[in-house]
């Protein structure tokens, strides 16, 4: 019996077995996703606060004492199921390096184990490039949106009456979590692809001669899933570019690596036949 075989019958198990095994993974992710869960609806003011910041850089750019910056909300529960979702969304980001390791120890019994090797390094720079995503617009896009909308504001006199921006505390959330989890998305665009180019779904040249195409697609995006400014717009579509043209380099890398192993596999087969 050969190696890929004999790893192959050792991944094998009945579909009962796979079932519980399916069941003890979700068990343990949803008991980190709900102690999670709870330690952030504890800290879900101090959590609001934190997001609250990039509005008050905001506020400072457009020549506004920060120390004023004020939010309203206008229903009785609205401030009770905005920390509801500020625990959801904190629940599912602390809790995600649990949920991931949980589905790779799901799967990996299946893969072979060069398979488990490669899939490694995709569940260390998937989060962190969320991340990158995430401080993009938390210390970036988010202050400079907000610039935006309080530049419209009107201070009264002169003919004009005082129009003054109060942004309610679940729109403003609203606001912030669409621009976390569209740049966070956005980011993970290398690591897909480069998962799809070690399994020869894609390739580098096929990656760069639809570049035009990802072009046009990284702006019909981004105005559909941002805000309707041109500066979140812009600042999204932008980085999506730079991000698939990373892509394009890391399918290029794949495929040199690819081309010098089955050189060196034909370089030894053929050694093997001259010898024997």
């Amino acid at each position: 019996m050969s190696k890929t075989e004999d790893e192959i019958d050792k991944s094998s198990a009945p579909l009962i077995e796979h079932l519980i095994e399916l069941r003890r993974r979700l068990i343990w992710a949803l008991l980190a996703f709900f102690v999670a869960f709870l330690f952030c609806f504890h800290f879900g003011k101090q959590l609001f606060n934190l997001l609250v910041i990039p509005y008050q850089w905001a506020v400072g750019w457009a020549g506004f004492d920060p120390a004023k910056a004020q939010l309203i909300y206008t229903a009785p529960q609205e401030f009770f199921f905005t920390q509801v979702k500020i625990a959801m969304f904190g629940g599912i980001v602390l809790a995600f390096p649990v949920i991931a390791s949980q589905i790779y120890k799901f799967v990996a019994p299946g893969l072979y184990k060069n398979e488990r090797m490669a899939f490694l390094p995709f569940l260390i720079a998937s989060p962190l490039l969320f991340l990158m995503g995430g401080a993009l617009v938390y210390f970036f896009f988010t202050p400079m949106v907000m610039w935006f909308f309080l530049a419209m504001q009107q201070t009264g006199g002169a003919g004009e009456v005082q129009i003054s921006l109060l942004p309610k505390v679940s729109e403003y959330l609203s606001l912030i979590m669409t621009l976390i989890f569209a740049f966070g998305l956005v980011f993970q665009l290398p690591v897909v692809t480069t998962l799809l180019a070690r399994v020869g779904l894609v390739g580098y040249e096929g990656l760069r001669s639809k570049r035009k195409y990802a072009i046009v697609i990284a702006f019909i995006v981004a105005a559909v899933i941002t805000p309707p400014d041109p500066l979140s717009q812009i600042g999204l579509a932008l980085p999506t570019i730079l991000l698939y043209e990373i892509s394009i380099w890391m399918a290029r890398l794949i495929e040199k690596k690819r081309e010098a192993a089955d050189a060196e596999a034909k370089s030894e087969s053929g050694d093997s036949d001259s010898s024997s």
